[in-house]
């Protein structure tokens, strides 16, 4: 029987491309082969998103082009959850199905493209599956879906209320995952703190040993498997306080992905997220002091619904204050299904543009000046691309993709995954500039 070969488009997060990653998995348990082009391809597969209206006219183009290049197109996703876009836009499509739906999307493909003969001796997947992502670090996520009703947010709507994996679960596949190669875990979800609540943090197992499902005991026994673990989409419950210490002790990276979005009391309050904000600076205070070298990565909104001018120097004032690290920022733009639709004191779409470019600049400023106090620091990086005019490279502080890199001076040989001891020689506003450490330079300075 001929090969069945697959096209797969994946957009939108890290989560998306988890499920993105499930689905690839599975089609080749199944013997199906993905290629990577649509003329090689006999179906193509979009995993799209829907968040914002970007994401949206990006999906949208991704599934014409693949219709105009191949013909024979199924859709999944969040945009597949938003009513009847995607058909309306493209009728032409096989079949639609929302996020996180492996086993329908299955089915479609089974249809249009029926699974060709199993073969358990080319059908061999690696335990941790396949990854979309380059081999040394992969996406670890803990938990689907959301319990807030955050007003500019319609996540729940696409992905349900927070559904968490079972603790042995996640151990096994992080076990499976190091084992295959993999040198860093980026822990995601859509509420990564909030693990565990849905099940009244019950007692799961691994390898043996009872473990409470919750985000502190998840955090640790991560670390104990010996690679980088970093944390993203932390919301600031009380009990973040108790990750802290395993930074401290190098169980976990010292860097959080807090996804803050305002300062101004009375937007949080119309965005329904925390608004006690010096309460916030006091946290972050107080977790510096136990973990001097802590990054703090966060996302803002500007231009919300009845956001002042004072709301808006109340955020740029947050940002002076807090020293963030690493910030990304969007001017608001209506989403179809949010309540913040609603709101009153929309702001004019040149008013939003001009707010974005200030908190940008401001934000330029702040992260200029934390990277420039690392230079003279010994850091270890790892390595994620090598050509012959230097590394790209990450440190503890740069996330893939969404952060900066570190450009390393080639000296001696390395490979993608590598971790290296480096000098931090120059920096801007984004990225750090590095020599690898040697014997000739090390006696001049001191290992961080």
């Amino acid at each position: 029987m001929a090969k069945q070969k697959i096209g797969f488009v994946s957009l939108g997060c890290p989560k998306a491309l988890v499920d993105s990653e499930r689905i690839v998995t599975q089609l080749r348990v199944e013997g199906y082969d993905i290629v990577p082009s649509y003329r090689d391809a006999n179906l193509v597969v979009v995993n799209t998103c829907g968040f914002i209206d970007d994401a949206v006219a990006e999906s949208l183009d991704a599934i014409g082009e693949a219709l105009a290049e191949n013909g024979k197109v199924i859709v999944t996703g969040c945009l597949g959850a938003k009513g009847d876009i995607v058909k309306q836009t493209h009728p032409a499509v096989l079949a639609i199905t929302g996020p996180h739906a492996t086993e329908e999307v299955l089915e479609h493909v089974h249809t249009h493209l029926p699974p060709p003969e199993y073969n358990p001796y080319t059908n061999i997947i690696p335990p941790g599956g396949i990854k979309l992502t380059p081999r040394h670090y992969a996406y670890l996520k803990i938990s689907e879906g959301c319990n807030h009703r955050c007003t500019f947010c319609i996540i729940p709507s696409l992905r349900g209320d927070l559904v968490s994996r079972p603790i042995g679960d996640i151990l096994a596949e992080a076990e499976n995952l190091v084992d295959a190669g993999v040198r860093e875990l980026l822990v995601v979800s859509q509420d990564t703190s909030a693990y565990g609540v849905d099940i009244k943090y019950r007692t799961g197992f691994w390898q043996g040993k009872p473990l409470k499902s919750n985000l502190t005991t998840l955090a640790k026994s991560l670390g104990e498997l010996g690679v980088w673990v970093r944390m993203h989409y932390v919301y600031p419950y009380p009990h973040v306080d108790e990750l802290v210490p395993l930074m401290a002790e190098g169980t976990v990276l010292p860097y959080l992905d807090i996804p803050l979005q305002h300062a101004a009391p009375s937007v949080l309050k119309a965005m329904r997220r925390p608004a006690n904000v010096d309460n916030m600076l006091q946290r972050i205070a107080s977790w510096r002091r136990d973990v001097p070298n802590l990054v703090i990565r966060s996302t803002f909104i500007v231009g919300f619904p009845g956001e002042t001018e004072h709301d808006f120097q109340q955020l740029l004032d947050f940002l002076s204050e807090a020293q963030l690290d690493r910030v990304g920022a969007f001017a608001y733009s209506p989403v179809e299904g949010a309540a913040a639709n609603a709101l009153p004191g929309a702001i004019a779409d040149e008013v939003k543009k001009e707010r974005l470019m200030r908190f940008m600049a401001h934000q330029a400023e702040i992260s200029a000046q934390r990277l420039a106090s690392r230079i003279g620091n010994v850091e270890t990086v790892v390595v994620d691309e090598v050509a012959e005019d230097g590394w790209i490279a990450r440190s503890y502080s740069d996330a893939p993709e969404i952060d900066g890199s570190v450009y390393v001076e080639p000296i001696g040989e390395v490979e993608p995954g590598d971790f290296v001891d480096v000098i931090i020689t120059g920096s801007d506003e984004h990225d750090l500039y590095a020599e690898p450490l040697t014997e000739e330079n090390r006696q001049f300075v001191t290992l961080q």
